[in-house]
């Protein structure tokens, strides 16, 4: 067995609305049936005996060694704990290749669990060990390495609930939610809001406290220390205890606490200068620590952390018991439990020096034994929610705090006996105020319930009924779809909307373009969704991107199909019929918001079938009124655009918008027939997203079909009294619809310039030519730039065979080059002929017939 190619599918896709690795495998004769392998499934279950039943109950089926790889994959990462349980495999046309896909939910992890899957196979083929528990520590190691943290993964989570969309933007816990203009960010528990200068206020201890006494919020007095002798001159002058802390520390670094020694106060002083340089002296407040979370203006949650303890038993020294304590499975080594293991290091030694222990000490039954000054978690601290129990002064003094210093989301350090009354009446003060604050001690506390503080969060960047999401159409098909992309994206910007577009052209970000090339893929269109200035955004969405890694969102506004027709680009990545590549086109059809639109292609039966995939409404579209798929549609009372009259109608129950073809200079008065099917796929798709007609009508009649608008889609030009048209088509559906085109415009003599893609079939290059033959008198033929795999003169010897009974060619050239090629038709013309130029280097090509014409 041998793995061919893998690849990470980030977003719906082609089997699933999963993220998945799929792998292309080859299994050698043997292995496309394990029944050939005597022994091969025993040995299996002997290494990984978590492995799922390899045939269902009832089949008796020939199993081949992908699917056990697919099976193995899918199990390992469950084992690992990775919440998964979408796997498939299938075979292709070709002998032994098959397609696998298993889910992910972090891509690193899912890529390892292959790579072991294909190890644990291997062994077993073998007769070798497999360390199968190794195999899933590392799996599971990376998990937590690799996925969002507790606090970062409840607020996405909390989103998720929401239906917001999201998007890790590092490897770290900075988020987006929402797209364009509609998102807002985090990074861990810090919203995008947080002013720069908050954060500041926050991280200066000696400030937030001079800021908290000027509002009214008690707080412990102390001062700066410059060296040892100035803080124990400083303690002096607080009163003992006191506590030494960094100026600027986090996570209880460098904090010592209850100090009433000068020698202590060396020592803690010391501790603290490991961290920082700013040192910290203020006066201890004796009590228990609590941690009030402030989100806006509200207090959302509290907790009371308690310091890391053992506790003895008068039979096992500390050291034995912490390592009982470690040993609870809520403990981890980071921030994905909800506990982390008590570390036994010199800060703990030291605190047991204080109270009397060594590391091999027994302590007596019942006795307490403290390993650390400072109660936070991340040092092996434990919470305990207190939330219910806050009085409403106490409330009140931490949103005054968070206010004061000018944060969003804000963690208040209290240090008193009890929340159940006012901090002043028991002495007590705020001692830190914290941005970005840990959640871990809220989401899954020690003891007690855990509170919803992720869903505090989204609830405070967006407001009850706001999913941030902006409208996305999608288009594909098989011929049309840049320029309904371009008209669809010139509607809306024409309602005000600042519209992101990607296409084979580039990505445009309102009328701006910001790319080039062929960015009709997912990675184009996340870069739309991530701009802050796009209102909403229309995709092109090519079969290639699909393939390659599935689509950019998790679901669309609307859907566009323009078309399926003869397909194009058949027998590449395993799609052969023009069946498997609308099942592949399907799937933006498939991923339509419950509350958006399909457009479909009433009048191509393949598209129209998949009116049936689609969870929101459908919006048929077709020139015949009398089609029975629009007929239908319209008695039903739904969504319906068709043409009558020279009009284009839009209707929907008894209301109906009337657009005159006339009005619509794309069209040509309604001559081009095929950019009429784009004029009535496009108003479907601005009328299902929600523009109005006023604005529809008005980029109707704005759009115009030029090299600047649509480079390559029907771009024409007057040379010498002649009439020069340039574009894009390079299939025999798009060879269909521009001879249908042509004939509608007058001419003398026909000529056309064309070349062919090598990436497609023969039989599709030759059919090109066949259906040219019979609408062109001269054809020129040239080979392109690229020849796509294709030997020398290859594509233009299949292109020839193609005219060899052609009823109205009666002169052939072939011609090595695209732009001399042009120059020669160009050349021949006299007033009144009509020449077509299927270019291949759209823009340059463009550029140079412009140039032509203005030379002439």
């Amino acid at each position: 067995m041998e793995v061919i190619r893998i690849r990470a599918l980030r977003g719906p896709n082609l089997w699933s609305h999963h993220t998945a690795v799929e792998a292309i495998v080859k299994c050698t004769p043997d292995e496309e049936n394990i029944d050939k392998l005597p022994g091969f499934e025993v040995r299996l279950r002997a290494r990984f005996p978590g492995i799922a039943a390899l045939q269902p109950i009832g089949h008796d089926d020939a199993i081949p060694m992908a699917h056990v790889l697919e099976l193995a994959a899918l199990a390992l990462q469950a084992e690992a704990g990775c919440p998964v349980t979408f796997s498939r495999t299938t075979a292709t046309l070709e002998t032994g290749i098959y397609q696998m896909v298993v889910e992910y939910t972090e891509e690193e992890v899912g890529r390892l669990a292959v790579e072991l899957a294909e190890q644990l196979l291997q062994a077993a083929l073998d007769d070798q060990p497999f360390d199968l528990q190794g195999a899933l520590a590392q799996l599971h190691d990376l998990d937590e390495d690799v996925r969002l943290g507790p606090s970062t993964g409840a607020i996405v989570q909390a989103a998720v609930v929401r239906n917001i969309p999201f998007k890790r933007m590092t490897k770290g816990s900075m988020v987006m939610f929402g797209w364009g203009s509609r998102q807002r960010r985090i990074q861990a528990a810090e919203m995008d809001s947080t002013g720069a200068i908050a954060e500041t206020i926050a991280q200066d201890k000696e400030l937030t406290k001079k800021l908290l006494d000027a509002a009214g919020v008690p707080v412990p007095h102390g001062r700066a220390a410059v060296d040892e002798e100035d803080a124990w001159k400083a303690a002096n002058e607080v009163g003992l205890p006191v506590v030494i802390k960094p100026k600027d520390g986090n996570q209880g670094k460098g904090v010592t606490v209850n100090i009433t020694t000068r020698e202590q106060v060396f020592k803690a002083f010391a501790a603290a200068r490991e961290f920082r340089e700013d040192i910290l002296v203020e006066r201890f407040l004796p009590g228990h620590d609590f941690r009030l979370l402030v989100i806006g203006n509200k207090l959302i949650a509290a907790a009371r952390r308690d310091p890391p303890h053992v506790v003895g038993d008068g039979v096992h020294s500390v050291r034995e018991l912490v390592d009982l304590v470690n040993a609870d499975p809520r403990r981890g080594s980071g921030h994905a439990t909800s506990l982390t293991k008590i570390r036994f290091d010199d800060i703990a030694l030291a605190r047991l020096a204080l109270q009397g222990y060594e590391a091999d000490s027994v302590p007596p039954k019942g006795q307490r034994v403290t390993l650390r000054n400072n109660a936070n978690l991340s040092t092996g601290g434990s919470a305990t929610d207190v939330t219910d129990d806050v009085h409403p002064e106490v409330a009140a003094r931490a949103v005054e705090a968070a206010q004061m210093i000018g944060l969003d989301i804000c963690g208040v350090d209290v240090v008193c006996d009890s929340v159940l009354q006012p901090i002043e009446a028991q002495g007590g003060g705020v001692v830190e105020v914290n941005a970005a604050p840990g959640l871990r001690m809220h989401l899954t506390p020690s003891y007690g319930k855990g509170r919803p503080v992720g869903e505090a969060i989204i609830s405070a960047m967006f407001p009850e009924g706001d999913d941030g999401r902006i409208p996305v159409v999608a288009v594909t098909g098989t011929n049309g779809k840049t320029t309904t992309v371009r008209l669809i994206a010139h509607l809306m910007a024409s309602s005000g909307l600042r519209v992101g577009m990607t296409n084979t052209d580039g990505v445009y970000i309102n009328g701006r373009r910001t790319d080039s090339g062929d960015c009709s893929g997912p990675r184009s269109a996340r870069n739309v969704l991530q701009h802050p200035d796009v209102d909403a955004a229309v995709f092109e969405t090519a079969r290639g991107g699909v393939l390659r890694e599935g689509l950019a969102f998790d679901r669309c506004k609307v859907a566009v199909v323009t078309n399926i027709g003869a397909g194009d680009h058949l027998g590449l990545n395993y799609i052969t019929t023009v069946e498997d590549l609308a099942v592949l086109k399907r799937v933006i059809v498939q991923n339509v918001d419950k509350n958006g639109v399909a457009v479909l292609n009433a009048i191509d039966p393949i598209v129209a079938g998949m009116a049936a995939s689609c969870k929101g409404k459908v919006t048929f579209f077709g020139a015949d009124r009398e089609h029975p798929v629009i007929a239908t549609h319209l008695a039903q009372g739904r969504r319906t655009v068709y043409i009558e009259d020279g009009q284009l109608i839009a209707a929907e129950g008894k209301h109906a918008e009337a657009v005159a073809l006339s009005e619509v200079p794309i069209t040509r008065n309604g001559a081009i027939g095929f950019q009429v099917e784009n004029v009535m796929a496009a108003v479907a798709a601005a009328w299902g997203a929600g523009i109005g007609w006023e604005a529809i009508r008005k980029g109707l009649a704005t759009f115009a079909n030029d090299s600047d608008n649509a480079p390559g889609r029907f771009n024409m030009f007057t040379y010498n009294g002649a009439t020069v048209i340039a574009d894009y088509g390079h299939n025999p559906d798009a060879m269909l619809a521009l001879v249908q085109a042509v004939d509608a415009l007058p001419a003398k003599r026909r000529s056309v310039v064309i070349s062919g893609a090598g990436d497609r079939r023969d039989e599709d290059i030759r059919q090109q030519t066949e259906i040219l033959g019979k609408a062109f008198d001269d054809v020129l033929l040239y080979q392109d730039q690229c020849q796509r795999g294709r030997a020398d003169g290859e594509v233009v010897a299949l292109l020839r065979q193609g005219l060899t009974d052609a009823p109205r060619t009666s002169h052939v050239d072939e011609i090595n080059g695209e732009f001399i090629a042009i120059d020669k038709a160009l050349a021949r013309l006299q007033p009144g002929d009509l020449c077509l130029v299927l270019v291949d280097q759209v823009e340059e090509s463009l550029a140079h017939i412009a140039k032509r014409v203005a030379e002439a």
